[in-house]
């Protein structure tokens, strides 16, 4: 029996996973269309409103005139022209500031009720503070930009991807525990549920790591070469790979390497879902849990034309933002599948 006052709590916490899920879909889009480095300053409490008039858009525009990006790549760009650019990054910073507030208000407020206490205080804090220190990371990733090279640290901008992931899986889970506080029992049996539990967990951690090597990708601006496929360069496995020394220094900086790696990592979580979905139709799973599976093959079947259609096409930006939104929704459709194979009661169970 589900708890009335969870309800709403559930529904707040899934309205933050949407929030999050378009924060990283707008950043990928500022990133695809070089507009984050437009805003070389941070005010943090007193940046909510963009520039109202002509005189606060050139003071803008000549701080902007001081960094690498504008010298290197934009020499010469108009005030005008530079205001395509600005929007972007002023609208993925000014929905960071929203959802600290749609996140806060009705923490606020729920616990002044007391639909919040206890442990789900304790998780829904912690979220928050995390929430704080993804702004921090971004603005880190944002300066590594403004000093020497005109773009930011491939590192710092996995860093960032990797931290908004982590905060809406977080979400999404406590969400889910408190509207599902007990898992359905398979026909097989719990010791099946705890099989098909560590194998999607598996699954996660696998799906996670392609996420972030994708960042790689963006970061090194690697989808903009070796545009064929299956062949890399006129071969399965192109020359190259391990050119850079020290040698674990491809993985992160080599432009070939990179690309390579997330095409491997990508065919793999391909396989592993397909084995997953597989034995799972041959298993006695409770419904929900044979579903959670089939929405997991389905999406990354999707998210791997998307993938292969991005590369071959040479980057178009409606295709990439569509790939990063593919890849949220995945992450977010294995969390939910962990979740259903959980044993015992859910980490965020109702208050």
């Amino acid at each position: 029996m589900i708890p009335q006052h969870a309800k709403p709590v559930a529904a707040w916490l899934f309205s933050i996973c949407a929030l999050i899920f378009f924060m990283v879909v707008l950043g990928g889009v500022t990133r695809l269309t070089e507009s984050g480095l437009s805003m070389v300053n941070w005010h943090p409490v007193t940046g909510w409103l963009p520039p109202l008039d002509a005189e606060t858009w050139e003071a803008v525009f000549a701080d902007y005139r001081q960094s690498p990006e504008y010298h290197k790549v934009n020499a010469g760009m108009t005030v005008d022209e530079f205001k395509s650019i600005f929007w972007l990054e002023y609208l993925h910073r000014l929905m960071g500031r929203m959802i600290g507030i749609v996140f806060f208000v009705p923490m606020a407020v729920f616990t002044f009720k007391g639909f919040i206490k206890g442990a789900l205080l304790w998780k829904v804090t912690g979220l928050f503070v995390l929430g704080a220190l993804q702004g921090v990371l971004g603005w880190y990733m944002v300066k590594s930009g403004l000093v020497d090279r005109p773009d930011v640290s491939q590192y710092r901008l996995a860093a960032h991807l990797g931290l908004a992931l982590v905060i809406f899986a977080a979400v999404l889970w406590v969400a889910l525990g408190l509207l599902k506080p007990v898992p359905d029992v398979p026909a097989d049996g719990e010791q099946v549920s705890r099989r098909f539990g560590r194998a999607a967990w598996a699954l996660l951690g696998l799906i996670s790591v392609t996420i972030v090597s994708g960042a790689f990708v963006a970061g090194l601006d690697a989808g903009h070469v070796y545009n064929t496929f299956p062949l890399m360069d006129g071969d399965l496995i192109p020359d190259g790979l391990g050119d850079m020394s020290p040698p674990y220094l491809n993985i992160f900086e080599n432009v070939m390497t990179v690309q390579f790696d997330h095409r491997v990592l990508a065919i793999t979580v391909l396989l592993s879902v397909a084995v997953f979905w597989w034995r799972a139709g041959r298993a006695g799973l409770a419904d929900s849990q044979r579903l959670a599976a089939q929405v997991l093959g389905a999406v990354v079947v999707v998210q791997l034309g998307l993938g292969i259609s991005t590369l071959l096409l040479v980057v178009p930006i409606s295709l990439a933002a569509l790939h990063q939104a593919g890849a949220v929704i995945l992450l977010g459709v294995n969390v939910w599948l962990v979740h259903e194979f959980r044993s015992g009661p859910a980490s965020g169970e109702a208050p």
